[in-house]
């Protein structure tokens, strides 16, 4: 039964006048702000960002996590976790895989998610215990429960581990599947888990506001999610698949 129907209201309502708005490239959405290393922060991160809090805070008291500014106010037992633009170089390159990413947490859980992917006009919503949404119509995880024949999404994230030994686990795990992917994109490639186009997702060291949206979609949508703990802010290992591999 819905409890936070108002809030995943608000969230769709704010991911898609800012993915909107990110799909327009006004004046405002087009430059570089900094570049340092592999890290890119876009004007647009910022721009898209102000949409979303403006609305987020308009409609309701909680606190916002968001990637660009932080926290909003005291962290709370409920709070917003939000990031305004995932895939920030796929966006700068125009390389059509990035979203708007809004999630509501409670006690360190994510239990509403929202994801607009702009660029194919797709809306990801869902709230734990309730129902998982793709564009109004109901979505499940996969049924797959053979690793070589599943997908895998995955990512390296700026503050990985990049040694030999490192990729080695990696890709000796990478030969368990069918096929792996990597969108340049934590939240995307997690609501693909939740409408079945892939079995799971897997990442070590993503921030919290990559993924919140995209693990509540999945629980929503009746698949599994661990996460480790510790303060939202500090970098997570995640896996979010449809609950039937080891």
């Amino acid at each position: 039964m819905a409890q936070f129907a108002h809030e995943r209201a608000l969230a769709e309502t704010a991911a898609r006048k800012a993915g909107e708005a990110l799909a327009a490239r006004g004046d405002a959405f087009v430059g570089i702000d900094s570049a340092e290393g592999r890290d890119i922060k876009l004007k647009a991160d910022k721009a898209a960002e102000t949409i979303i809090i403006e609305i987020l805070s308009g409609g309701s008291d909680y606190p916002i996590l968001s990637e660009e500014t932080g926290w909003t106010a005291e962290e709370g037992d409920i709070c917003w976790v939000v990031d305004p633009l995932d895939g920030s170089a796929n966006y700068n390159k125009e390389i059509p895989f990035c979203c708007t990413s809004i999630a509501l947490v409670k006690n360190g859980d994510p239990v509403v998610g929202v994801i607009f992917d702009f660029n194919h006009d797709d809306l990801y919503s869902g709230e734990v215990g309730d129902s998982a949404t793709l564009n109004g119509s109901p979505m499940s995880v996969s049924k797959v429960a053979e690793k070589n024949q599943s997908i895998l999404f995955t990512g390296l994230p700026l503050k990985g581990d990049f040694s030999a030994e490192a990729l080695g686990a990696m890709a000796a795990d990478f030969a368990n599947w069918k096929k792996v992917r990597m969108m340049g994109t934590a939240a995307t490639s997690v609501a693909m888990v939740s409408c079945g186009k892939a079995e799971r997702y897997h990442e070590i060291g993503i921030m919290i506001w990559d993924v919140a949206a995209g693990c509540a979609l999945v629980k929503a949508a009746g698949g599994r999610v661990t996460m480790t703990e510790g303060p939202l802010d500090e970098p997570k290992t995640v896996t979010a698949d449809n609950g039937l591999f080891d």
